[in-house]
């Protein structure tokens, strides 16, 4: 194994930041200090007077009913203050979107406690008690019975004939069209969600047999079954078809902090202190989860200890201490365990997956037909499935494609949404063949992934009623492939001769990866104190991407303001902040440096008007720079603090008391509770964009193989990004090689594996699943990006959470098998035992479609 310590985090590349001060330029986060001196204070930190501990009692059958409950016993205990079950949460509440239509709860959805349980480990009840050790001997004491109902872990099973079900009514989730909306009608509420059944026949399971995953009937649903050009006419006109099958792993999000929560009432008010991606997006969320107006929630979370989709809103998880609180009129913690976290904490769906690809003789890809079946869970349906095609569909830019997919219900624990959901299973599926494809054709695999590459305004997906196809801002994966081709010597490690040394083999390959980079129309809240100094009010969730902070430097760029007379408040939304985007999809970076802008571009506005309105002329006589504003040319001008001072003398829109008309009403009412301490500005997003956005990134990667054991070594790695104007060199490289480690985690090892006979959860403890450590990851690490600005964004910046992940994974499976050959794995991670297997017999010798091995 290498001895050496891994590089990382390297800023290699250009020169970031041209012609900026601070975007593009490296400095000390404002939360940095507090992170490393244990200052910060996550939801586990948080303390009350009188202060109560929750336990969980968790479903130890797949599906079933309870059928007789006493908690006589438990609640004679001394110390246990009160029980918290189904009956007791509040029904599930309709929510209306800004425009008015009102979307109808699911009823059939997730509810944080049940009485009839979809998995195992799922709450049944919650005991709350003076300390945890009260509250775990109370469920102890506990006598519950349950009434078991069939179940299913895998996808293929439940779409057999006779197959059993995950839930009374069906195996997968359907949707019907909503009404048409009548003229001068806000549009119908869509109706609510269904369950129902598919089931295919014997016929569609013969080729089964043969290890390729069967394809039977898809509802008819624009989401699950599309296509675009002539298809078969790809296929006969093509020099190489191929057909494979592939699976990839379910995987925990594995956050370093579990959904911990505390809770409290005051004054009718629920105190909720809990960990989120998206801070203020998350106060809706759990009002409607409770059945509450939003006005009467608060939410602390200044830091979030990680989360990878799996916190976007927080989880519904945390409405047991606050309504366990209100019955026991104290506050009340709920620690959640590792174990606990495996059950409820969500996880990537596996994708079992089948793709028929036709190439040219050059290379170029004339026509593919997909096919996905996504392991779901038994709750809200995930949007691997469709994703994974429309992903396929820009990063391979096939001149043809189907694409069919089904999101099956299971008896598994809930997924959701983990970095570049459904965009990683999809690329996973693609780059095998595509590097196959290479070899067969004798192509270089630079090249062939070249001659498919998106660029420029690159459509993807099907076409809509109009007949007319989404396409994207931008795509220069093309520069990163050669660029970063170069930077790994690409030519020379693939010429080098021989490949083997003894029993170790080395392998090289390459992946493009992308996902979406943004979205639009949020707001921006600043604030220019009388002292000078300025206040960006943050409702981004503080996750660890840094993002939060990061963004608000444009502002700062903008009015000519040193980093060190600003600051940024976040962490509540009791701290008067705007209406930020969720923190997830990799939208922040590109949504909030717009909203940046914009608000950066009002405050600059307004202080010119303060100038003119003070010292006479125009507001476009007058400049803003070096914390001033003064008359172009010379001559009088002001500080911003003596503008701040003049702007609560002018009141109105100067000072808080009236709001910009376009933002959201979350932002208004912020911005009114700033009144009178500056000059308070606030601005919404209204930029047009032509197109939708996405980040890209190439990567490249090295193992070793020793093919005597199996075992392999990744040694060298090399991400280099796509992702529009760099914000934050450091912070940038901490997502790319960060989320990089992730996708080869999928590579290398992070699985589920469950009981098929029992439904139980085998993988239940952090080290069954575990993430790389520093003794897994390459040798050699490197990031680069080409700091190309987007051109549908005044910045220029995109977000790149999420790109990286089909890269790290792909990089190494395409290297493993450029290593040992084509023909042995069909599904990852790929592991020691796997390859020698393999090797062994000649074939690839795992289950080609099992779920959970």
């Amino acid at each position: 194994m290498p001895s050496k310590l891994p590089e990382q985090n390297k800023p290699t590349g250009p020169e970031y930041g041209k012609g900026h001060k601070l975007i593009g330029k490296n400095y000390q986060t404002l939360d940095l200090y507090a992170k490393v001196t244990g200052r910060s204070k996550y939801a586990e930190d948080f303390r009350a007077d009188g202060m109560l501990f929750c336990k969980l009692l968790l479903s130890p059958v797949p599906h079933g009913r309870v059928k007789h409950l006493d908690l006589s016993a438990a609640l004679a205990m001394p110390g246990v203050k009160g029980i918290l079950t189904e009956d007791d949460l509040p029904a599930p509440a309709d929510s209306l979107t800004d425009n008015g239509t009102v979307i109808k709860a699911n009823k059939l959805g997730e509810r944080g406690l049940t009485n009839e349980p979809l998995y195992q480990g799922e709450p049944i009840l919650a005991v709350a008690a003076v300390d945890e050790l009260t509250a775990a001997e109370a469920i102890e004491k506990i006598k519950i019975e349950f009434e078991r109902l069939p179940f299913a872990i895998d996808p293929l099973e439940t779409l057999r004939p006779g197959g059993p079900n995950a839930r009374v009514g069906g195996n997968t989730w359907y949707r019907p069209p909503a009404p048409p909306q009548k003229p001068g009608e806000r549009p119908a509420a869509p109706p609510p969600i269904e369950v129902r059944e598919v089931k295919w026949t014997e016929a569609d399971f013969a080729e089964a047999k043969e290890g390729r995953m069967p394809m039977g009937h898809v509802p008819d649903d624009p989401a699950s079954s599309w296509s675009y050009g002539d298809v078969e006419s790809g296929f006969k006109n093509a020099a190489l078809v191929l057909d494979e099958t592939f699976v990839t792993p379910d995987t925990s999000h594995q956050c370093l902090e579990p959904r911990t929560t505390m809770a409290y009432w005051q004054n009718g008010k629920v105190h909720v202190f809990t960990g989120t991606q998206s801070m203020i997006q998350t106060v809706p969320a759990i009002a409607r989860w409770m059945n509450m107006d939003p006005s009467n929630v608060v939410l602390v979370s200044e830091y979030t200890g990680g989360g990878f989709g799996s916190k976007g809103t927080a989880a519904i998880s945390l409405i047991i201490p606050a309504l366990l609180s209100k019955k026991c009129n104290a506050p009340v913690m709920m620690r959640i365990t590792r174990e606990e976290e495996h059950f409820i904490g969500r996880a990537r769906p596996s994708l079992t997956g089948r793709m028929k690809a036709g190439f040219s003789k050059e290379g170029r890809i004339l026509a593919v037909d997909m096919f996905s079946i996504i392991n779901n869970g038994p709750y809200d349906a995930v949007g691997d499935a469709p994703t994974s095609g429309r992903i396929v569909s820009l990063l391979y830019q096939p001149q043809a494609m189907r694409f069919r997919g089904l999101t099956m219900l299971t008896n598994t624990p809930p997924r959701g949404a983990q970095s570049a959901p459904g965009g990683m299973q999809g690329i996973t599926l693609m780059e095998p063949i595509l590097a196959k494809a290479a070899r067969k054709l004798g192509l270089d695999q630079i090249a062939i992934r070249r001659i498919n590459a998106p660029e420029g305004k690159a459509p993807f997906g099907p076409a809509n009623r109009q007949g007319k196809r989404a396409y994207a801002t931008s795509s220069f994966i093309k520069q990163a492939l050669d660029q970063g081709a170069e930077k790994f010597n690409w030519n020379e490690r693939v010429a080098r001769n021989p490949k083997r040394i003894g029993t170790k083999v080395r392998g090289v390959g390459v992946s493009m990866s992308c996902y979406s980079g943004g979205s639009v129309g949020f707001d921006g809240l600043t604030l220019i104190k009388p002292d000078g100094r300025i206040c960006f009010q943050s409702g981004i969730g503080n996750l660890g991407t840094e993002s939060v902070i990061d963004v608000h430097r444009v502002t700062a760029e903008i009015l000519g303001v040193p980093w060190d007379k600003c600051d940024v408040c976040w962490g509540s939304n009791t701290k008067n902040v705007a209406w930020s985007c969720v923190s997830g999809g990799s939208q922040t970076t590109h949504a909030m440096t717009r909203a940046a802008h914009a608000v950066g571009l009002e405050a600059k506005r307004r202080l010119q008007e303060i100038a003119a309105k003070s010292l006479g002329g125009k507001p476009e006589d007058y400049e803003v720079a070096n914390e001033r504003v003064f008359r172009k040319g010379g001559g009088a001008g002001m500080t911003l603090a003596q503008a701040a001072q003049m702007a609560i003398q002018l009141g109105g829109i100067y000072d808080g008391h009236e709001t910009n008309p376009d933002v959201n009403r979350y932002t208004k009412a912020s911005a009114k509770a700033l009144a009178g301490q500056g000059l308070v500005v606030s601005a919404r997003d209204t930029y047009p964009r032509d197109g939708n956005t996405y980040s890209y990134v190439a990567t490249f990667a090295e193992v070793e193989v020793d093919v005597e054991t199996g075992k392999y070594h990744l040694v060298d790695f090399l991400a280099y990004a796509d992702v529009g104007s760099v914000l934050h060199p450091r912070a940038l490289g901490g997502q790319v090689m960060g989320r990089s480690i992730l996708g080869i985690g999928h590579a290398i090892g992070q699985k589920w594996v469950m009981d098929p006979e029992q439904g139980a959860m085998l993988s239940r403890r952090f080290h069954h699943s575990k993430p790389p450590t520093i003794l897994d990851i390459p040798a050699k690490m490197e990031w680069a990006a080409l700091d190309i600005p987007d051109p549908e964004t005044p910045v220029g910046s995109r977000g790149i959470g999420e790109p990286p992940v089909g890269g790290g994974c792909s990089a190494i499976l395409n290297a493993l098998a450029d290593a040992v050959g084509d023909e042995v794995f069909r599904r990852a991670p790929v592991n020691a035992d796997t390859i020698l297997a393999s090797l062994e017999a000649g074939h690839p010798t795992q289950h080609p479609l099992m779920a959970h091995i």
